[in-house]
């Protein structure tokens, strides 16, 4: 695992913008395509503001969520709405998004479809990553329903996940999706972050602290605040 340490946030995106823009540049300079797993919530918002401005051939770039909880767009609760009202904007409007949502009231019944899409899309050419303070990343908590097929080797691309307290039912990136990606990278903000991604590296337990089944390799961008 690589620990990058920025001054501040602002440094954190920038530089972090730049990285990803550079590793997704260099696929398409030989490759006819590219590929981005980004996450959720309201930490990465920031990024795809930077992100967003960026002059690249977007238009041959997949962009996917690494988790998704299962509701329409029009929830505030939609990673894909974040997406497409901060990365889906200015030049990044071009790239070509690869949803998960497709209706109903738990994703099982149409996850082999959009899993096999995923996995079409394999080996993504970058991966960024959240963590919370339980030590999950993407929808793969601790103790949630389907944690063990979602670590295992050979695991499908993309995992139902149920998990207590998570709210809705929510589908995930494999930890074996993840760590075949080409460029992998987890942004935290904040000592609490940084204390619990130091508990997950002290367990190294998955099951307890998920983050840890892909820490191997991984580059870590963290900023105090």
């Amino acid at each position: 695992m690589k620990f990058v340490e920025y001054t501040d946030s602002d440094m954190l995106w920038l530089g972090l913008a730049d990285e990803i823009a550079g590793a997704l540049n260099g696929v398409l300079v030989t490759g006819e395509r590219a590929s981005l797993a980004v996450p959720g919530g309201t930490t990465p918002g920031p990024l795809f503001d930077v992100l967003s401005a960026i002059s690249l051939d977007w238009e041959r770039v997949d962009v996917l969520l690494t988790d998704e909880r299962w509701v329409p767009e029009t929830s505030p609760r939609s990673n894909a709405r974040l997406l497409r009202e901060r990365l889906f904007v200015d030049k990044a409007a071009a790239a070509n998004f690869v949803p998960f949502y497709t209706g109903g009231e738990a994703p099982d019944p149409d996850l082999a479809y959009v899993a096999s899409q995923v996995e079409a899309l394999a080996p993504l050419t970058v991966v960024l990553l959240g963590m919370g303070e339980d030590m999950h990343t993407a929808s793969l908590f601790p103790g949630a329903e389907n944690l063990e097929k979602a670590l295992r080797p050979n695991a499908p691309g993309l995992v139902s996940m149920d998990a207590p307290d998570a709210g809705e039912p929510r589908v995930s990136l494999s930890a074996e999706m993840i760590n075949g990606a080409m460029n992998r990278h987890l942004v935290i903000v904040g000592p609490a972050k940084r204390a619990a991604l130091e508990r997950a590296q002290a367990l190294g337990d998955p099951t307890e602290a998920p983050v840890a089944a892909v820490l191997d390799g991984l580059t870590v961008h963290w900023a105090e605040s």
